[in-house]
């Protein structure tokens, strides 16, 4: 039996016309506006349900976005310069944090200065030591030679740092070493470059009397 939507009256399945009230019993598809006989669940025009709204079509999901691409690392030669201050931690304890302060950055501040001159990258600061790389992102024809000047000069303008600001005995170390490493390219200097050659400049490092500089057996020659 068809119901009649206007009056309720029960009708038989092929009837068009309600006999209770004359309405129409036809079924008008939403989609396409075709009239559908009674009874019937989809328009026989346009296929689209009957008796409710047609179906909505899903919007569209955003766009994939696109992978980054991994970044990829890249053997290259380099030379390594690592520096630090030595015996800073006892003159640290002997002065006031304002002055400790101030002290750490002139030397950073010296730090960049000599190396940014001689064409080098200030990778980190680790603590009072100091990191830098000739080679990468942008390599030249002399970066070994640029390197070992450099590390020389760091160590005499911390000597010079440390009779302008009244600390006499003030003085830093210095490895270079050049090799084959790791490197990221890019413009970024965190990171930049690391492997066993980054540890063994910073040995090197370490090992130096108060100022020297070792220059590792690969730089030289």
């Amino acid at each position: 039996m068809v119901t009649c939507a206007q009056c309720g009256t029960e009708n038989r399945p092929a009837a068009r016309f309600c006999g209770g009230c004359g309405s129409s019993l036809s079924q008008m598809c939403s989609a396409c506006g075709t009239a559908n006989d009674p009874g019937m669940r989809f328009c026989n025009d346009c296929g689209a349900p009957l008796g409710g709204a047609a179906p909505e079509t899903p919007p569209p999901g955003p766009p994939a976005q696109a992978q980054p691409a991994e970044a990829t690392q890249e053997l290259r030669l380099v030379s390594v310069l690592f520096a630090d201050l030595v015996g800073f931690t006892p003159l640290s304890e002997t002065r006031d944090s304002e002055e400790v302060r101030e002290l750490l950055t002139s030397y950073f501040d010296t730090c960049r200065r000599v190396i940014q001159r001689y064409g080098g990258t200030v990778q980190k600061f680790i603590g009072d030591a100091v990191m830098a790389v000739w080679g990468a992102p942008v390599a030249r024809e002399d970066d070994v030679e640029r390197a070992v000047r450099a590390a020389l000069e760091l160590v005499q303008a911390v000597a010079d740092l440390g009779e302008a600001v009244g600390i006499p005995e003030l003085r830093a170390r210095g490895g270079v070493l050049t090799g084959e490493a790791a490197v990221m390219p890019g413009d970024t200097s965190e990171g930049l470059v690391a492997g066993d050659l980054v540890n063994t400049a910073s040995r090197l490092q370490a090992s130096a009397e108060p100022g020297t500089v070792i220059v590792g057996d690969s730089t030289k020659r």
